[in-house]
């Protein structure tokens, strides 16, 4: 006759598995997933590095060095237990980048998207294995930036028509103390409804994704300064604490 096992002891894997069920839910409330996407060059690590006070070098040498064939993870932790994990998407390496893409557009949908621009002035890299910052035309780098785009508004409507996440996008211009006069046009040139080659493609996908599903917002900040710059640290900072305050409203952590 086999044994019968006590109702209780029964239970116990369905209720353990709603309890880890519980804590993930709260987990990803608490930390939603952050995928950060852009060309090479633009300082998506950087900004991340800072946003999550990741320590690293930030001399001319080393930033020109800086940036990776896989994807990074980083996880930023803030006041009362809440905060974000960020998927930095590489720029380059087509395989690899298509493959990043398809984990946090597909395979494990992000909360939000930080696009990382930088108004044409991404650094450029040597190819074949060489090291060092590299020679590029503003209006070269301003097109791949546009390219790089469009790949990625791509994955993001055909997950948004399918699925609930993404919910918000923030297109991040950096490297503002580059433009410093022109702040304002240059987000505007990257805002939705600017009938500019970037705001087009924003307007395409806001239709496809649903402007009711879809946050965009359009942020401008500076990550590093070089000695001399016409941004103040003060500036610099009140752009970060801007654009970490927008993602928490977004998030639903205030």
């Amino acid at each position: 006759m086999a044994e019968r096992r006590p109702r209780g002891v029964r239970a116990l894997p369905h209720a353990l598995s709603r309890g880890r069920e519980r804590v993930t839910g709260v987990l990803k409330r608490r930390f939603p997933t952050v995928a950060v996407t852009g060309m090479t060059g633009v300082g998506k690590t950087e900004l991340v590095d800072t946003l999550t006070g990741h320590s690293g070098p930030r001399t001319p040498e080393a930033l020109a060095e800086s940036g990776s064939a896989v994807m990074e993870h980083r996880v930023r932790r803030g006041r009362r237990l809440t905060g974000f994990r960020f998927r930095v998407v590489p720029g380059e390496n087509a395989a690899t980048r298509l493959g990043a893409l398809d984990e946090v557009f597909h395979d494990e949908p992000v909360d939000g998207v930080l696009h990382v621009v930088a108004h044409g002035h991404a650094t450029g890299r040597r190819t074949a294995g060489t090291t060092g910052a590299a020679t590029v035309h503003r209006d070269e780098q301003l097109a791949r930036e546009l390219e790089d785009w469009t790949v990625t508004a791509h994955r993001i409507a055909s997950m948004a028509v399918r699925r609930d996440r993404p919910t918000w996008l923030v297109v991040v211009v950096t490297k503002v103390d580059l433009f410093h006069d022109d702040v304002e046009e240059v987000v505007r040139s990257y805002s939705p409804g600017s009938g500019t080659p970037f705001g087009d493609r924003l307007d395409e996908l806001r239709a496809l994704a649903g402007a009711a599903r879809l946050s965009i917002d359009v942020l401008p900040v500076c990550s590093h300064l070089e000695k001399g710059s016409p941004v103040s640290a003060k500036q610099r900072d009140t752009y970060l604490r801007t654009l970490e305050a927008r993602m928490a409203q977004l998030s639903g952590h205030v």
